[in-house]
């Protein structure tokens, strides 16, 4: 059985993510911060014998470490979805919030790395071997003529700068790294003007995963497989 590790599981990408492979006769590993609030995801739980929940805050690194030491399971695919936003209409520049950007930081662009190191050898254990980033079109830097979002747009600038970074270091391991853009999807973050669902998002994404093959390793794309631009 294939195995499928997700952070952010209880709600929006991450919950989707968990309820389509699940339904494709994946062995899901469902991480999220507070579990017993997680009543979505403990539903899912209840439907999908193969879904095991983990209490997991990816900002605490320490966690992280101790996950991967309980764990010799291989992993297939490892799919960094938790992510803030943490940028307010009373923050911006001439106010920023420096605390919430190093948070940021820390959630967006550093432990999606902290989580590739961790579990290293699960993944190189795994038949995949693929290590997936949800970023975001707001971190390309070509893409920005509006300005605005600095803590979230420099996070996930930095998050696509890793994972291109470690898809040259994780390449002697035969371990590759995706990095998608899920489009503009109505979710808490994206809101309901966004343009389209979690299901087509996450269904798009799949398929994206599903097709990666170790030459694309690097790629920033969406969830129709179109390279974005850097």
């Amino acid at each position: 059985m294939a195995v499928v590790l997700i952070t952010g599981a209880n709600r929006g990408l991450g919950l989707e993510f968990c309820r389509q492979y699940a339904e494709d006769g994946w062995q899901v590993l469902a991480c999220c911060r507070h579990p017993h609030q997680a009543e979505a995801l403990l539903k899912l739980a209840e439907q999908f014998n193969a879904v095991q929940i983990n209490a997991l805050d990816v900002a605490d690194f320490a966690q992280i470490d101790a996950l991967a030491e309980q764990s010799d399971r291989p992993v297939d695919v490892l799919i960094n979805n938790a992510g803030v936003y943490g940028d307010k209409s009373s923050s911006g520049f001439g106010s920023l919030d420096y605390s919430a950007w190093s948070e940021n930081f820390r959630v967006n662009s550093q432990a999606p790395v902290k989580m590739a190191e961790a579990f290293l050898p699960q993944l190189k254990a795994g038949e995949k071997k693929l290590l997936v980033a949800i970023s975001s079109l707001m971190g390309s830097i070509a893409d920005n003529t509006s300005g605005g979002s600095m803590l979230y747009r420099t996070s996930k600038a930095a998050l696509n700068a890793a994972m291109k970074t470690l898809a040259i270091d994780l390449s002697k391991h035969s371990v590759g790294v995706l990095t998608l853009h899920p489009g503009w999807v109505k979710t808490d973050m994206g809101g309901p003007n966004a343009l389209i669902s979690v299901t087509e998002s996450v269904a798009g994404m799949r398929s994206v995963i599903a097709d990666f093959t170790l030459p694309q390793s690097g790629s920033f794309v969406n969830y129709a497989g179109k390279i974005m631009p850097w």
